[in-house]
């Protein structure tokens, strides 16, 4: 009986050492992933009142833990009915990814003399605030998916040549990670600002607790902006990255071009198409309504 216990024990301890070393070799696959999903949803949570920055971080947090139990078991099942079709919905997540961000920057080039000069803008209807609210939160959790598949489909990859057990355990390890870090990470970043009042109004306002305090509170800002440029170019970089690294055929062209600059161009390329075809689309179901009515 005793003897049996410990062989159980030997081997929950030999799936661990497995689990750990497959997750070690998932998370070097994907940290570079890991830091654009935290780009981008960093910038994605920001811009809110101050009372709301939490709970529309929860809201997006809850999304993602929704989005992880989908994309898990269906990257399982889906590479072992037919993998080429990952590769299908990888791309069109690609053109989703690309499309946001030459969106935002288009919209800021076209747009950035309104923002500069205009400045007799009422404050929004407490109505149309919620309505914002909920439009981004769901744009964030629609990034959130495409990112998340991104990383399980990728982590996935590294742990084939492991027992289903290991590759389970592991996956599912790495989607805890890019839920749970990456979202803890930007709560702290949102919430800096508190930190920073708190520090000053603790040491009343004196000694370097207060100076740091200030820096923090200083520092919120630049550190918003800084994230809404880092998370445009991740998201065109990661879009970029999927049909780099997905696409025979785009793989191979410009071989000594260094992969960042080629997933970037990749980005505008296709974010560029997309904006295209989503304006033509646009443009085309507006006539059909007016020659309706």
């Amino acid at each position: 009986m005793a003897s049996g216990i410990f062989a159980i024990l030997d081997d929950i301890a030999m799936l661990m050492d497995d689990v750990a070393l497959a997750s070690k070799v998932a998370t070097k696959k994907t940290a570079g992933l890991l830091g654009d999903d935290l780009a981008v949803n960093a910038e994605k949570a920001t811009g809110f009142v101050s009372s709301r920055e939490l709970p529309v971080l929860w809201a997006i947090t809850k999304g993602s833990f929704i989005n992880k139990l989908i994309i898990v078991p269906a990257a399982f099942i889906l590479n072992v009915i037919y993998p080429p079709v990952i590769v299908v919905i990888l791309v069109i997540g690609g053109f989703y990814l690309a499309y946001e961000g030459v969106e935002k920057i288009l919209h800021w080039l076209l747009h950035r003399n309104e923002h500069d000069h205009d400045h007799s803008v009422e404050e929004p209807h407490p109505k149309d605030s919620e309505e914002v609210e909920k439009a981004k939160i769901k744009s964030a959790i629609k990034t959130d998916f495409i990112l998340s598949a991104e990383i399980v489909i990728i982590a996935l990859g590294t742990v084939l040549d492991k027992s289903l057990t290991v590759q389970i355990i592991t996956v599912s390890l790495i989607a805890l990670v890019a839920t749970v870090g990456v979202y803890g990470l930007v709560a702290l970043i949102v919430r800096m600002d508190d930190v920073g009042y708190r520090l000053i109004s603790s040491s009343e306002e004196k000694g370097l607790t207060a100076n740091f305090g200030e820096i923090l509170v200083n520092l919120l800002p630049i550190v918003i902006r800084l994230l809404t440029i880092v998370g445009t170019i991740a998201l065109l970089l990661v879009a970029g990255g999927i049909f780099n690294h997905n696409i025979e055929y785009i793989h191979n062209l410009f071989p000594q071009i260094p992969t960042i600059i080629k997933d970037g161009i990749y980005g505008i390329i296709s974010g560029l198409l997309a904006v295209g075809v989503v304006t033509v689309i646009k443009k085309i179901i507006s006539s059909f309504r007016k020659s309706e009515s």
